[in-house]
């Protein structure tokens, strides 16, 4: 404050000073300063441009990290005392315990901006076609998540589990037998479809409800079995998964609980429901896809529940819930599988911690073990699990069995050996009675529906099924 007062008064003096000096002598002292001044002033700027010149090779030599403005994200996302967030992470791990690296897009990080005196300034160059950033930046591919905004494809993990390496769009196009513009025909996902690409049906439960099912149409179905062949089939599973799988049936989930003490059964609420849009992008994100062809893919192999909606004499399907894993879509069984293998090892940890042994059939899960003692504590932790993982227990559907009452898993009964129980073997007896001719009342099955029935018990227990089969009077093996 002492020194702005003191610079006033100083220019002050001068300036009285100044005005007091006869008319000439101010016009000599003005003719003098003028050139001076100007002088001065080209010398500035040339030195200004120097220096501008200098900083700016050295910014394009040397440019800073990429950072983006924070300051105006949702309080809840972000870090208060953070206005700017640095983006140095290139080549580290995704998140934790995981072998998946970052590896970003340069042309989607936010450019630096060159300081002011700068000089000659940079020109923003085009760095993609028109039609690839309404791609990138339409509704279909929004994400809160800056983190996995800009991914792109980690080919040594897609390697490590020996996946299929789609960089792109046009990767996956072109295995699948389709241009780009048919396969994002597929995977956008519109609020308002004048093409409902699904057939939606119920079928009846056992409990008297009804079970929804979409089945994809002729040309989804066939890119969505395309995508099992490729892709799907090829996800890791967890060794204690029985369901959808080759080589893997309810026989060989069953057997590893025959004759065990205490068979404990509890089921999945909303199995597939519970498998959402986000969890599968994310899933094939953790396995080196880029965030593009990670998002692409889960559109097609998911989808909402819709509703048609008459607007202004157009039908349109609007969806009433956020797109999932469908029953009906051939690639929900196994992408289910693949995303319940955290799930399944922690269960499985659990089962071995108390001795007891686990296997999960689809969303059945099943336990047992040679004692009760621990079946409470077991109970609980695979309640805590599941909630963990996004999933939860239907408590109506939990079963505890023990020795001496009928023990099944997945239908097989499991008491003694795996197989039919003595009253579905004593009811396919009598019906074989009939066919056979060896009593008045019709037979309740056809030939052919009791060799089905044989062949599903010849899986199951092949000394059960030869049993029957000799008292089988089969005409089409006659004829043969």
């Amino acid at each position: 404050m002492n020194v702005d007062r003191t610079l006033t008064r100083v220019l002050g003096g001068v300036g009285r000073l100044f005005a007091r000096l006869p008319t000439l002598v101010q016009v000599a002292i003005w003719i003098v300063l003028i050139p001076v001044i100007i002088v001065l002033a080209t010398v500035l700027t040339l030195v200004a441009a120097v220096v501008g010149l200098i900083r700016g090779i050295f910014f394009r030599l040397f440019p800073p990290p990429a950072s983006r403005d924070v300051s105006r994200l949702d309080p809840h996302d972000a870090d208060l005392d953070v206005l700017r967030e640095t983006i140095e992470d290139e080549g580290e791990l995704l998140k934790e315990h995981q072998f998946r690296k970052i590896h970003r897009d340069p042309r989607l990080l936010p450019k630096p901006m060159p300081p002011p005196d700068v000089w000659p300034r940079p020109k923003r160059k085009k760095v993609m076609q028109a039609d690839e950033a309404n791609r990138l930046y339409a509704g279909t591919l929004r994400t809160k998540n800056r983190r996995i905004r800009d991914l792109l494809a980690d080919v040594e993990q897609l390697e490590r589990y020996r996946l299929p390496i789609w960089k792109t769009e046009a990767d996956v196009a072109e295995v699948l037998g389709l241009t780009v513009k048919q396969l994002r025909h597929y995977s956008i996902h519109r609020n308002d479809d004048r093409i409902c690409h699904y057939v939606t049906f119920a079928i009846p439960k056992r409990n008297g409800e009804s079970r929804l099912i979409m089945a994809p149409k002729t040309r989804l179905k066939r890119i969505q079995r395309s995508l099992l062949n490729e892709l799907v089939d090829r996800l890791p599973v967890n060794q204690h998964a029985h369901g959808f799988l080759r080589g893997r049936s309810i026989r060989s989930g069953a057997e590893p609980h025959v004759g065990k003490a205490v068979v404990l059964k509890m089921d999945i609420k909303d199995f597939f429901p519970s498998v959402t849009f986000g969890r599968v992008r994310g899933f094939l994100i953790a396995m080196g896809y880029s965030y593009p062809v990670a998002t692409t893919l889960a559109v097609v192999m998911t989808e909402a529940e819709r509703q048609p909606v008459n607007i202004d004499g157009e039908l349109v399907y609007v969806p009433i819930g956020q797109r999932h894993c469908v029953q009906g879509a051939p690639t929900s069984p196994g992408l289910c599988n693949a995303l319940c293998m955290r799930l399944d090892r922690r269960m499985a940890g659990v089962a071995k911690k108390y001795g007891w042994q686990y296997t999960r059939y689809a969303d059945d899960l099943t336990f047992s073990g040679d004692s009760i003692e621990h079946s409470r504590t077991i109970q609980r932790l695979v309640n805590q699990i599941c909630e963990d993982e996004g999933f939860s227990l239907n408590p109506d559907k939990t079963r505890l069995q023990r020795r001496g009452r009928r023990q099944s898993v997945t239908g097989v009964v499991v008491n003694e050996t795996a197989g039919l129980s003595r009253k579905d073997r004593r009811t396919l007896r009598a019906t074989i009675h009939r066919l056979n001719g060896g009593a008045s009342k019709p037979a309740t099955l056809t030939q052919q529906q009791m060799a089905g029935k044989l062949a599903y018990l010849q899986m199951l227990n092949s000394t059960q099924a030869d049993a029957l089969r000799l008292k089988w009077k089969n005409p089409n093996s006659e004829s043969h």
